[in-house]
C-alpha cells in the first residue's frame, strides 16, 4: 500500500521522493544487470557515488545539480535503503525489498513500452481494425 502526501520535496512514497525511488530503481537495475552479465565470473561490482551520479544524469532521472542528487543519495543512506562501504554503493536488504516493490509496480508500464517499441507491433493488433494511412 502506497502512502502518498505532498511535501516541499515532492511526492513521497513510503518515505521516498519520486527521484529517490527512481534512483533506487536505477541502482537495483544496475546491480541486476551486472550480475546477469558477469554471472559465474570472479568479479565484484564496484560503483562509487560519482559514477552513480553520472548514471542518474545520463538517464535523466534527475535534472538537478550534482549536489542535490548527492543529497538524495545521502537521504537513501540515512533511511538505510543503500549502503556505501569500501567505496562501493549497494542496496541494503531494505533497499532490495523496496526495489522489488518498485519493479513490480512499474513492470506493466515497461512491458507495454517494450511491446509497442518492438518491430512486431502489428502482431498485437487486429488487421481488420488497423488501417495505416500515409500522411500528406
Amino acid at each position: 500500500m502506497l502512502h502518498r502526501h505532498s511535501t516541499g520535496r515532492g511526492i513521497v512514497m513510503k518515505g521516498l521522493t519520486k527521484v529517490q525511488s527512481f534512483m533506487l530503481y536505477a541502482l537495483g537495475t544496475y546491480q541486476e544487470e551486472f550480475s546477469r552479465r558477469f554471472e559465474g565470473r570472479p568479479v565484484t561490482m564496484v560503483l562509487n557515488k560519482v559514477d552513480f551520479i553520472d548514471l542518474v544524469h545520463k538517464t535523466k532521472i534527475a535534472s538537478k545539480k550534482d549536489r542535490a542528487v548527492y543529497k538524495n543519495l545521502q537521504d537513501l543512506e540515512e533511511q538505510r535503503y543503500v549502503s556505501y562501504e569500501r567505496k562501493t554503493l549497494a542496496l541494503t536488504k531494505r533497499g532490495g525489498k523496496e526495489f522489488v516493490r518498485i519493479k513490480r509496480d512499474i513492470s506493466p508500464y515497461v512491458i507495454v513500452a517494450g511491446v509497442l517499441g518492438s518491430d512486431d507491433i502489428m502482431h498485437y493488433t487486429k488487421k481488420a481494425q488497423t488501417v495505416l494511412v500515409q500522411e500528406k
